[in-house]
């Protein structure tokens, strides 16, 4: 006997919501190449690192389907062993917002510390700490940086990727050659001759994007070259389980001893159970302090000594710098990679090559625009967000969602933020390392420093720069998709503890719910769908229908549905307001458009102070799709948001 009656409509999965990103709304028409028997793409990106992945996996979630979309890489599967491990803050916030940061979460080495070791003055201890400082100082959702194989981030986002690709990644195939060539096809100009599984093809392609590293073919395709020099220092890097009574392995380490220099890597735990660690040697018996001479030279010299590095000789370097303590592989077969390199630090010129229109269509991202030492944990996360800056700009301009500017053949500046933003970010990660590898490759703090550089002037470069390598510093200087222009608005300068520029990520807070309840993280409203956000912090006289909030959440419910469908999200929070909240004290609309994006900004997080908001007056903030802020203005003034948004965004539906 049945103890219940069940009653279903027939339409009822189609109604519930998949797990699934939602794309992007297109207003351009829908991608059909002609069927002439040439292979044609909207995009193509060459390379399959963590930039290259970053990249397919945010178009592929954008709505760029297998038809339009093709990413190749010459390697059969993911990378095996050594290159990069370190994810910093702003880049497991990020993967946080793609909803794929779970296994770094709970499986990558978590560095909390940084352990400055140095020589000691006292003979028989030889080397000692001196100082122990956060790994990460400015607030940050995640106040560590992670280490995990370079593979592992690469398996998890091509894994995230095939719930949107069948197709995925096009592995061994190869880039030949590329060019643009206007002339046979001027809507897909980019052809490339590519090699699959030893077949030779041609494609063409709408914009082609190069995250091919530091030896791209795209880049010397498009006649572009990295800038920069080599400094003359061989360091040697190895994965190993050690053996040691060194006190500090497990921590980030820079030891500076009167043998050399080693920085301490700790990793995460591998399938013997066992914690790998990965050690940067300096091999100083190999250097030679270079004379000035033809960088041409200087490349053959480097690549000379870098060739006698054996894995005998880091070992033993490091067991040196090292003493009093021991360090040893902790069996035959415990050492997983090593390898040697040279410091460089270069940046190419241009990050953009332009078609005759002055239409965007050559980009590159990653090593293939900017290379540096790994001493600052920066390369895979610069790449990533190289990826992470292009992506969303890349999608509004193909599906149609940038205004054009004047004649309607001109393109949208919308692409040529890219270079603005990220080659300054370049420029300013080539100067940091310059100095802080410098500093890790010199015997800081004793008679025979080159630098001069002390122990405590050392540390303090790693602290002051520390805004920077975590990501969470970084800034971008004023363009269309950065407005300063309203001033006087927010109170305070402390932009990296989070108070509200333009140009800055938008800092995470902790937020209460109305509706249910829910302690929420505001960059979990930040999901990285490609949409922008509408963030208004409300004054304290939001209970009076006449006041400042109620005007505005009305006006901006209004500019919302002037832009294409889904494109504009809104996320509204309170103060301590003077009488009782109800949905029925409070204008209509912040229940029919922000119901489930309502929150107080006071009962967990302080955030007007955060922000540095006057809660007298609040703010409406414009949250660019990567969470960069996009621009403050006053409270009512919703004018401001429509035009910094117009020149953006197609108005439409």
């Amino acid at each position: 006997m049945p103890l219940f009656t069940e009653h279903a409509s027939s339409w009822r999965d189609t109604r519930t919501l998949p797990s699934f990103a939602p794309p992007l709304p297109r207003l351009s028409p829908k991608f059909a190449p002609p069927d002439d028997g040439v292979q044609r793409y909207e995009v193509i990106i060459v390379g399959a690192g963590p930039a290259g992945l970053m990249l397919h996996l945010l178009l592929a979630r954008y709505g760029l389907t297998d038809q339009s979309l093709l990413c190749i890489d010459p390697k059969p599967n993911t990378l095996k062993a050594g290159q990069a491990d370190g994810i910093q803050p702003r880049t497991l916030e990020v993967f946080k917002t793609l909803g794929i940061s779970d296994e770094i979460e709970n499986e990558a080495c978590q560095m909390w510390e940084f352990a400055f070791w140095n020589a000691s003055d006292n003979p028989a201890k030889v080397i000692e700490r001196r100082s122990c400082v956060p790994e990460v100082i400015p607030p940050a959702r995640f106040k560590y940086e992670a280490t995990i194989h370079q593979g592992r981030v690469e398996r998890i986002m091509e894994t995230d990727l095939l719930r949107y690709s069948q197709r995925g990644v096009m592995r061994k195939t190869k880039l030949i050659e590329m060019r643009i060539d206007e002339s046979a096809d001027p809507e897909f100009p980019v052809l490339a001759d590519i090699e699959v599984d030893g077949v030779l093809q041609s494609v063409r392609t709408k914009h082609l994007v190069g995250a091919d590293g530091a030896h791209s073919v795209v880049r010397k395709g498009v006649g572009l070259e990295l800038e920069g020099q080599s400094l003359d220092y061989i360091w040697g890097v190895v994965d190993v389980v050690l053996d040691t009574n060194f006190p500090d392995i497990r921590r980030r380490c820079a030891i500076h001893s009167p043998e050399g220099s080693v920085m301490v890597i700790p990793r995460e735990r591998i399938a013997s159970g066992e914690y790998i660690t990965r050690l940067y040697v300096n091999i100083s018996e190999i250097f030679e302090p270079a004379s000035r001479q033809a960088e041409a030279d200087l490349k053959k010299a480097a690549k000379g000594r870098r060739s006698r590095v054996t894995l005998e000789g880091i070992l033993s370097q490091a067991k040196k710098v090292f003493k009093p303590y021991y360090i040893r592989p902790k069996s035959d077969d415990s050492v997983d990679w090593w390898a040697a390199y040279q410091v460089g630090q270069r940046v190419c010129p241009e990050f953009i090559v332009k078609d005759s229109n002055g239409l965007p269509r050559v980009f590159i991202v990653g090593d293939a625009c900017h290379t540096h030492s790994p001493k600052a944990g920066q390369g895979m996360n610069v790449s990533m967000m190289d990826s992470y800056n292009l992506a969303w700009k890349l999608a509004y301009q193909i599906n149609g969602l940038t205004p054009r500017q004047g004649d309607a053949r001109d393109p949208s500046p919308l692409l040529d933020t890219y270079h603005i933003e990220r080659h300054t970010n370049a420029q300013q990660l080539i100067d940091f390392d310059r100095k802080f590898s410098s500093g890790f490759s010199d015997k800081v703090g004793t008679a025979e420093s080159h630098s001069g550089i002390s122990h405590t002037e050392f540390v303090d470069i790693f602290r002051t720069g520390c805004g920077f390598t975590s990501g969470c510093g970084v800034e971008y200087d004023e363009n269309i998709l950065v407005d300063r222009s309203s001033g006087g608005l927010i109170n305070g300068e402390d932009f990296l503890s989070g108070i509200l520029r333009s140009g800055r990520r938008l800092l995470n807070v902790k937020l209460k719910r109305f509706a249910d309840g829910w302690h929420r993280d505001i960059q979990d409203d930040l999901a990285s769908t490609g949409r922008f956000r509408l963030l208004s912090l409300l004054s304290n006289d939001l209970l009076d229908i006449n006041g400042v909030s109620a005007a505005s959440v009305n006006s901006t419910a209004s500019l919302v549905r002037q832009y294409p469908t889904s494109l504009l999200e809104q996320i509204t929070v309170y103060p301590n307001l003077p009488g009782e909240l109800a949905w029925e004290t409070i204008p209509p609309c912040v229940k029919e458009q922000s119901e489930m994006t309502f929150y107080s900004g006071y009962e967990l997080d302080d955030v007007y102070r955060i922000y540095g908001v006057d809660p007298a007056c609040g703010a409406l903030v414009v949250v660019r799709p990567d969470g960069y802020v996009g621009l403050v203005a006053g409270l009512s003034d919703v004018t401001h948001i429509d035009t910094y948004l117009s020149h953006i965004i197609t108005r439409g539906a």
